[in-house]
């Protein structure tokens, strides 16, 4: 049986694997545990967020907090990423609950107006537009 720190070791690589395989995309802790679950390598959930965290603090993964009520949700941006290069915002809609993930340059762009206009840094990890979905506004 393996030590416990190179089992802890063994499923960071495969989570690490894992991220990178769908980096572009957000994943949940749920996500992540039903992955491995279905490919029968269950990894306990406490593992799971320990090890986000530790890659988050080396900024190989961001982490966006969206409100209370919804589980934060990670993506994988690769070594030596210049802490979260890249812009992600997202849009909740009030009536199902469905979160739009949206890299958009002219949000970005609202983003250097805030900071050279107004002295204020936008956080697009922690930023979220509310409204109704596409779907939700045809459904009436």
């Amino acid at each position: 049986m393996a030590s416990r720190g190179q089992y802890s070791t063994s499923q960071r690589e495969e989570l690490c694997r894992f991220l990178e395989e769908q980096k572009g995309t957000h994943v949940s802790v749920v996500d992540i545990c039903a992955h491995f679950r279905d490919m029968g390598k269950p990894i306990g959930t406490a593992t799971v967020y320990r090890q986000l965290e530790r890659l988050v603090d080396e900024g190989e993964v961001n982490k966006y907090i969206i409100d209370l009520n919804t589980p934060a949700c990670f993506e994988y941006i690769g070594e030596h990423s210049a802490g979260g290069a890249h812009t992600c915002f997202h849009c909740k809609c009030e009536k199902c609950g469905k979160l739009i993930h949206l890299h958009c340059e002219d949000l970005e762009e609202l983003g250097v107006h805030l900071k050279s206009e107004h002295g204020f840094t936008l956080d697009p990890r922690r930023t979220v537009f509310y409204g109704i979905c596409e779907e939700c506004a045809k459904a009436g």
